[in-house]
């Protein structure tokens, strides 16, 4: 279709005009079934009035009158239902013709993009990709396993160390143990079977001795 100055109309703007027309319609439609309404209230307070002043001619000319007013209004409600679904069908075809236009566009779109994607290269990137994340992932295992090897060579030291203390430890108490129990340089020689005196066992000797040696091995 043309308008005036001879410009074609798109679709989107047809519907546009004919939806804005129909909601005019009904809303036309609304003002007259509410004057219809209106009228239908002074009919049945005329009645009344009427009917109390004992005038049954006038009743029955109104009676009428108010029966045609009723008629109408109804006629009216239906017209307003036949219009909102033209305009329901309407908005319908609206949507429609906005998702087409969606699709169109996305379908251009999308061909454009597969006449510039390059598949050979993009299969290059990913297998270039999968080649560098593999050597990531061996020199992650390399560096974890080297600091694996570290920790553990410090934690021998130090079980190493707490051992040997340990050790030095009970042998020092053993030899203070066997200190206490041996006997002083002047201690009394004991008598032999002729009355001779029998020198005792040089353990002073030997006690300096291990004394020595575990001094040595504190300091080292």
């Amino acid at each position: 279709m043309f308008s005036l100055f001879g410009k074609k109309k798109s679709a989107a703007d047809l519907l546009r005009e004919n939806k804005r027309m129909l909601d005019k319609s009904i809303r036309d439609l609304d003002r007259e079934r509410n004057a219809l309404q209106n009228q239908e209230k002074k009919l049945i307070a005329e009645i009344k009035k009427s009917a109390k002043q004992n005038q049954m001619s006038a009743v029955k000319v109104m009676a009428k009158d108010l029966v045609r007013t009723r008629h109408s209004i109804t006629k009216f409600y239906a017209l307003k239902s036949q219009l909102q679904g033209v305009a329901l069908r309407i908005q319908t075809l609206k949507s429609t013709q906005a998702m087409g236009d969606a699709m169109r566009g996305v379908t251009r779109a999308m061909g454009t993009m597969n006449k510039k994607l390059n598949l050979p290269a993009l299969t290059n990137i990913m297998r270039e990709f999968e080649r560098e994340n593999e050597k990531m992932e061996m020199t992650s295992e390399v560096m974890n396993d080297a600091m694996d090897d570290v920790l553990e060579g410090s934690d021998e030291e130090e079980e190493t160390e707490e051992l040997v203390s340990q050790v030095l430890d009970e042998i020092g108490c053993n030899l203070d143990a066997q200190m206490v129990a041996a006997p002083t340089p002047g201690a009394a020689v004991a008598a032999g079977p002729a009355g001779e005196a029998v020198p005792q066992a040089e353990g002073v000797g030997i006690d300096d001795d291990l004394q020595a040696r575990l001094a040595n091995l504190r300091k080292s």
